[in-house]
């Protein structure tokens, strides 16, 4: 199964709308590790927790990590999941798997104080720059291998990987791989190619919009390009209005899909997809991709601030960056990791020409011009 999230990139419900005290010991560390877990809340980096050992033990010592609108199946994470456990022996709570970004906030305030309450956030940038009061400063083993626009300086928020815009395919029925964009357009994807819902409602739909607009020369400040090239499609007869999900890959009714990168790579490993006799590949097209962050934070109040430091620690680790890689997804550590020789370049679907993401008023001004003009470029 393919969790589908509410959050999944900035341009998400966005489409109709916009766009995009120290913490509390758990109940199960006692009286006896206040001490240690008032260090650990009040921690910036591993040094300042008393080094990695003293970091460990009390995270082992607290015994558990809250974490929220982060499901296994979702880039990778459930082999991040395991890791982790497996390494540090640390329990691992899921709640609310396809929470949104403010949901993740939303929950923070509602359970501060209690031993459920979300220790870490995975977040959309701009529900993370929005809410960094909510966030504690810590700088990971690696901060400095994230690059300055993807991170905050004093560490409330870092991107932890991202994903690309990408075109999906069953190579049963498309022999040749599109090798540009301008490729989709030709009679051998004929009422073939479809998007993971509507526009003006779904992130993964919004962002295939703004990635046609900059591989036809458009600019993140106006979609027109990327609309006008979708009414192309639909001259061509190449339009395919059905929703892309796992179980019409499955069935055949739509062939290619433009979706996320961690998205497609699951596809391909997908039971239902298989089960269809369906062979899905994706490729990432050269040009500038549109990408969608996803930042990491720690809950400032979090019930257990020892494990989610040392979470952060793990996650910017080359085993967890290479997971998110195997995943479908780019890690933001990416480039020091290739340098270094760390990178798994197995799963490694090549550099990024050039990428661009939205601001939060591109994001607005996008999702007014998709309500206005998608429904009679494609009806």
């Amino acid at each position: 199964m393919i969790t589908t999230r509410a959050r999944v990139a900035g341009l998400a419900a966005a489409a109709t709308v916009v766009a995009l005290s120290l913490a509390a010991c758990s109940g199960g560390a006692g009286a006896s590790t206040t001490a240690a877990a008032t260090s650990a809340a009040s921690a910036t980096d591993v040094a300042s927790a008393g080094g990695m050992s003293a970091l460990v033990a009390a995270a082992k010592k607290e015994g558990s990590l809250n974490i929220i609108a982060t499901p296994g199946d979702w880039a990778n994470y459930q082999e991040i999941f395991d890791g982790f456990t497996k390494k540090y022996g640390i329990t691992i709570n899921p709640s609310q798997d396809s929470a949104s970004s403010q949901e993740e906030i939303d929950a923070a305030k509602k359970l501060k104080g209690q031993d459920t309450a979300p220790d870490t956030f995975d977040i959309g940038s701009s529900v993370a720059l929005a809410n960094t009061q909510y966030f504690a400063p810590y700088k990971p083993t690696g901060f400095d291998d994230i690059p300055a626009a993807q991170k905050d300086k004093d560490g409330l928020w870092k991107v932890g990987y991202y994903g690309v815009m990408s075109v999906g395919y069953d190579a049963n029925k498309i022999k040749t791989a599109p090798k540009k964009f301008s490729d989709l357009l030709k009679p051998e994807f004929k009422g073939a190619v479809a998007l993971n819902g509507n526009p003006t409602q779904a992130a993964a739909a919004a962002g295939a919009v703004a990635y046609a607009d900059l591989q036809n020369g458009g600019t993140l400040d106006d979609l027109t390009p990327g609309i006008d090239w979708f009414t192309k499609l639909k001259a061509a007869g190449n339009w395919n209005a059905a929703d892309g999900k796992p179980n019409t890959i499955a069935s055949g009714e739509t062939p290619v899909l433009l979706d996320w990168s961690f998205n497609q790579k699951g596809y391909t490993t997908s039971a239902t997809i298989k089960s269809g006799g369906v062979n899905w590949k994706y490729v990432v097209l050269p040009g500038t991709a549109y990408v969608g962050y996803y930042n990491q934070a720690i809950n400032k109040d979090a019930p257990h601030p020892a494990a989610a430091r040392l979470w952060e620690e793990y996650l910017y680790s080359d085993a967890a960056q290479n997971a998110w890689l195997k995943g479908g997804a780019y890690p933001v550590r990416v480039d020091a990791m290739e340098k270094a020789g760390t990178l798994d370049t197995k799963d490694f679907p090549g550099k990024l020409d050039k990428t661009a993401v939205m601001t939060d008023k591109q994001a607005t001004d996008a999702g007014t011009l998709l309500n206005a003009k998608w429904a009679n470029a494609v009806g």
